[in-house]
């Protein structure tokens, strides 16, 4: 095989939905071949609704679709008038299918402008029989590669362990640097054997020799051909990546020509990644399956096929796809789109929760609150967020109070002097611009929060293999947020406190460590310390969050220096209780501060050595917490 790279130098921070190729991507030790046909162009006008009913309307499709059309001739557009830029064409309505979720999904026969995209909604959200309507957005993969250069010349790399030939000298992300995840130690305890890791991104490019047997068939989910390559609007067996190249307009009035992207290999690379091979790289959970379902294709991918996707990949029924033997423990969702979470998103991954399935999200490569970004806004999702190699904040992560942990993004534009491969993920790759056939299997230096959030879902593999190999229940995926955030590294490198991206770095060694530990059973001779969050001094944890329950945290006093607990920032309103030898409530603590909102301040002038323990009552978000010594 081949040992050509490419490393992704980032020269401007791209959005959530585009990317750059520039023309120096193919070297002279790539086999490049012509490009293929180009496609159609492809307006950008959202002509695709989804409608959730609160009744049905009659028994037949044909009331779901009165009720639409309807719509359409109250809001004009059915007969519009003219403009000062001519006449629209009359809108007319086609249903196309009943979502997995129940909702419906139509097309119509034109795109529409912005204003009328809003005039339709008013209507149709009118009408007593429908729950909810949103637009069928095209959402994109989440990603942040401008340049590819040539490799720089590597020989044969010192044998490691894993022995892979970049791993001891490329894979920072993985092991020895500040921005890292700390996988080795976790690998002495599980590998992820008999976990699936559902990846919904391009497809997957399996005849890489870095995959080893651990790929599953999967399926493409796409029903649209020009999106898809494919020759029918069908769904299809397997999962092979079949180019997500674009030119000139193809994807609406301004968009660039883009080569492939082969996106979806790269995340799947992270994931789990053959290891121990002496080839290439290491993936996270390497011996965990990967299930790849293609949901992206040329200019994107709808969110109802997306949606749908969730729903297969966990277990769930869609008509038309036969069912998933290979259930996911895991889902990786390394894409995005800008707006609200739509009604049928959330409804696919509140069922996908509901199985046992945790579902990691990307939070979107714009340098912006991720509120504003789906599927990262999302309730029941773990946000991932996206950390340099020095464990600072990528400049161009998304961030906010609903990211959860970071994980290793990279970026060399926020990498100085490191140059080379120091800023980038290096992971399975592929030389060609268009089709799977235009080039050669190498590897690839990509950076983003694409490349962030599969280094969380393998972590979650991680942990539900060695639970599993324990013969020990699965933790759910409200269990797994919580283990990720209590045992994440603090940031070594302050994040500014209005651009939070979650607790800190994610930690594979100490997340498998805690989810391993024999939970203790209180008898006569035994006294079970309680769970704490523990607290470092002078070292803060940022966006804490409670629902009510508060947070209890610790902290080991050694010397009779004044000790000050301080909270700060975010939302809601906070009360913080100090008791040391014993856990505090609201009717038995040493000390307590009170004042309204988040701000709060106890100081112990003369603490004794011992473990204080501080609750965080109340209800808030984006909290900091710090001990002050």
């Amino acid at each position: 095989m081949t040992k050509t790279l490419i490393a992704a130098a980032v020269a401007a921070v791209l959005s959530t939905a585009t990317l750059v190729a520039s023309s120096d991507a193919a070297t002279a030790r790539m086999v490049i071949r012509p490009m293929a046909t180009a496609a159609p162009a492809r307006s950008e006008a959202p002509s695709r609704l989804v409608v959730r009913y609160r009744t049905l309307p009659g028994d037949d499709a044909g009331g779901r679709l009165r009720v639409l059309s309807s719509a359409v001739s109250r809001s004009g557009l059915a007969t519009p008038s003219s403009t000062a830029r001519g006449t629209p064409a009359p809108l007319s309505a086609q249903r196309l299918r009943t979502l997995a979720t129940g909702a419906e999904l139509f097309s119509l026969s034109r795109g529409l402008a912005p204003a009328e995209v809003t005039r339709l909604l008013r209507e149709v959200a009118a009408d007593p029989a429908v729950a909810s309507v949103d637009v069928d957005r095209m959402l994109q993969p989440v990603r942040n590669l401008v340049r590819a250069d040539p490799a720089p010349s590597l020989g044969t790399a010192a044998v490691a362990t894993p022995d892979d030939e970049f791993y001891a000298t490329h894979q920072w992300h993985l092991h020895d640097s500040k921005g890292a995840i700390n996988v080795p130690g976790a690998w002495n305890t599980s590998t992820g054997k008999g976990i699936v890791v559902a990846v919904l991104d391009t497809g997957i490019l399996a005849g890489h020799p870095d995959f080893a047997d651990n790929v599953l068939e999967g399926y493409d989910f796409i029903t649209d051909a020009f999106v898809s390559r494919r020759e029918d609007d069908s769904r299809a067996p397997g999962a092979l990546d079949l180019g997500d190249w674009t030119t000139a307009n193809g994807c609406g009035s301004g968009s660039p020509a883009t080569a492939s992207s082969w996106h979806g290999t790269h995340t799947a690379g992270t994931v789990a990644e053959a290891t121990h091979n002496a080839i290439g790289g290491a993936g996270v959970a390497y011996d965990a399956q990967i299930l790849p379902v293609r949901v992206l294709g040329q200019c994107g991918g709808y969110d109802s096929d997306i949606a749908e996707a969730i729903v297969w990949a966990s277990g769930g029924s869609v008509t038309g796809v036969p069912a998933n033997t290979h259930p996911a423990e895991v889902i990786n969702l390394s894409l995005g789109g800008s707006g609200a979470c739509s009604t049928d998103t959330q409804a696919a991954i509140d069922g996908a929760v509901a199985r046992g399935t945790t579902v990691v999200v990307a939070a979107g490569n714009s340098n912006a609150d991720v509120r504003n970004f789906s599927p990262a806004n999302c309730n029941n999702v773990l946000v991932v967020g996206a950390n340099r190699i020095n464990g600072g904040r990528a400049g161009y992560s998304n961030y906010g109070t609903q990211v959860d942990v970071a994980g290793p993004g990279g970026g060399g534009d926020q990498d100085p002097g490191n140059g080379g491969w120091d800023g980038y993920v290096l992971q399975a790759g592929y030389s060609g611009t268009t089709t799977p056939t235009s080039g050669e299997y190498l590897y690839a230096g990509l950076a983003g929060t694409s490349m962030a959030a599969p280094h969380v879902a393998g972590t979650v593999a991680l942990v539900q293999a060695g639970r599993v190999a324990q013969d020990r229940d699965p933790l759910s995926p409200a269990e797994i947020k919580v283990l990720l955030k209590d045992t994440a590294r603090v940031f070594p490198v302050a994040i500014p406190a209005n651009t939070p991206i979650g607790a800190g770095i994610v930690d594979a060694n100490a997340a498998v460590t805690k989810a391993l530990v024999e939970p203790c059973v209180p008898s006569d001779t035994v006294e079970c310390a309680p769970e704490t969050t523990p607290l470092a001094a002078n070292v803060a944890l940022a966006n804490q969050g409670s629902n009510g329950a508060g947070i209890l945290y610790s902290i080991e006093v050694a010397g009779s220096a004044p000790l000050t607990l301080m909270t700060f920032g975010g939302l809601g309103d906070a009360t913080v209780y100090v008791r040391r030898g014993e856990v505090p409530d609201a009717g038995h603590y040493d000390a307590r501060s009170q004042r309204a909102g988040n701000t709060e301040s106890i100081r112990v002038a003369s603490p004794q050595p011992g473990t204080y323990y501080i609750w965080v009552a109340g209800s808030y978000s984006g909290l900091t917490v710090v001990a002050r010594q």
